[in-house]
């Protein structure tokens, strides 16, 4: 694996977590530490990171509650688990939340590097994608100039428009939840951000309108789906 990588790391063994962080760091990667779920969280909404790597057993948010929050907002980064337990329904549990592999302690640090190695290459994630940039239809969206463009125009869009849409576009035609989406862009999921989000969706769709196949569905009870009829 030549590329460098940027992991995000939540363990609450500082011990272990910085005996981790310095071996990843010492591969050549970018190893981010963080201790219990909710931090995780919050650094994972306000970077951009190519693995996942998460402790079951933690303060304040726990793995399996941190890795569904995680893929409520991004389907595609790999997530390896790390736990002290070896039993089936743990690791089933695991895998319903989304992981990618699993791993009980104690383990070799060779064999982490295996497991990641192995993860990132069967991944459908592509870390030479440059995930400021998708096409929607007719639309190029570039999140960093938050631009929306098409042949008959260039629409600037708002920060949260930008942040919003970036979420739908790497979730494309899956259901991207509703308080997920909140916690993200707005910070919070109360009932006045909720029905600010609700704005910025029927702004989404007015700017994307001149393309027919390209829709935002209301998932009842859930949150939103992005949809893109292809040729």
């Amino acid at each position: 694996m030549k590329k460098k990588i940027k992991l995000l790391l939540v363990e609450d063994d500082p011990n272990l977590g910085t005996l981790l962080k310095d071996y990843l760091d010492a591969k050549g990667h970018q190893c981010i530490l963080r201790t219990n779920g909710e931090d995780g969280y919050k650094s994972f909404t306000n970077e951009a990171f190519d693995f996942v790597i998460l402790d079951v057993m933690m303060p304040v948010k726990d793995g399996f509650s941190l890795a569904k929050d995680i893929r409520g907002i991004d389907q595609k980064v790999p997530i390896l688990f790390l736990t002290a337990k070896s039993l089936s329904e743990d690791k089933l549990k695991g895998f319903e939340t989304g992981a990618d592999d699993y791993m009980t302690k104690p383990f070799s640090m060779e064999e982490l590097m295996a497991r990641i190695t192995a993860i990132l290459r069967r991944s459908s994630a592509n870390l030479n994608q440059d995930d400021s940039k998708f096409t929607i239809g007719d639309f190029s969206f570039d999140t960093k100039l938050q631009i929306l463009k098409s042949d008959n125009e260039n629409q600037k869009l708002t920060t949260k428009e930008s942040d919003l849409l970036k979420l739908l576009c790497k979730n494309e035609n899956a259901v991207l939840e509703r308080n997920h989406a909140l916690k993200a862009v707005w910070g919070d999921d109360n009932y006045f951000n909720g029905r600010s989000m609700d704005v910025y969706i029927a702004k989404l769709r007015k700017y994307l309108k001149s393309d027919q196949r390209i829709q935002i569905i209301n998932v009842h009870g859930k949150g939103f789906k992005l949809l893109i009829t292809k040729n």
